[in-house]
């Protein structure tokens, strides 16, 4: 069970403006760009104000956006005709980029482990991938939890949120990333016993 289940229902609230967008002549690939472009400009105010309060209050706004924007681009791809291999890439890609970006800037927070930070990176990563190996590998593309995509943004979200309002120090937040990192693991782990079942 994962924040991702909740995605059928967060599609249907969008699907009227993604309908909208389609009308007006945007593509689903547009929209990732958006999201991506959206997910580079909030790494980069992180990293370069080094983790300011103001900084870390538009994170979970950004994550929200960002989520909903993924999930349009996706109706606008399968609903409206739009689907192609370029847009297959650049939304694996792109949310890839854009995880990697986001989890990053943290590290230029003063004192937040670089370790910690680094790994979580790496296992969600490596947890993406081996959701994309089986879709390669059996046509169906794995989703096992317990940290996707949705959970991480959402956890990312709430410690960046708490480090905004100073309820949570340096090292509270190492250790947050730290334990991300073997939830991330796990989840590796059971996208490839899904997929070999």
């Amino acid at each position: 069970m994962t924040i991702y289940d909740l995605k059928p229902a967060f599609q249907n609230l969008l699907r009227p403006m993604a309908a909208s967008l389609v009308r007006r002549g945007i593509s689903a690939n547009q929209v990732t760009i958006a999201a991506f472009a959206l997910s580079l400009a909030q790494a980069v105010l992180v990293a370069l104000t080094h983790g300011a309060a103001w900084a870390l209050a538009l994170m979970p706004l950004t994550l929200f956006v960002r989520m909903a924007l993924n999930a349009m681009d996706g109706i606008m791809a399968k609903e409206f005709g739009q689907k192609s291999a370029l847009g297959a890439y650049l939304n694996e890609l792109f949310d890839l980029l854009s995880d990697a970006a986001l989890y990053l800037s943290m590290a230029f927070m003063p004192g937040v482990s670089l370790w910690g930070v680094t790994l979580f990176t790496l296992t969600a990563a490596v947890s993406e991938y081996a959701g994309v190996l089986g879709w390669a590998l059996t046509g169906r593309r794995r989703y096992e939890g317990p940290f996707g995509k949705s959970d991480r943004a959402f956890f990312l979200g709430v410690a960046a949120l708490l480090a905004a309002v100073g309820w949570t120090g340096s090292e509270t937040l190492s250790l947050f990333f730290y334990a991300g990192a073997i939830l991330g693991t796990l989840t590796a782990i059971n996208r490839v016993k899904g997929g070999l079942r």
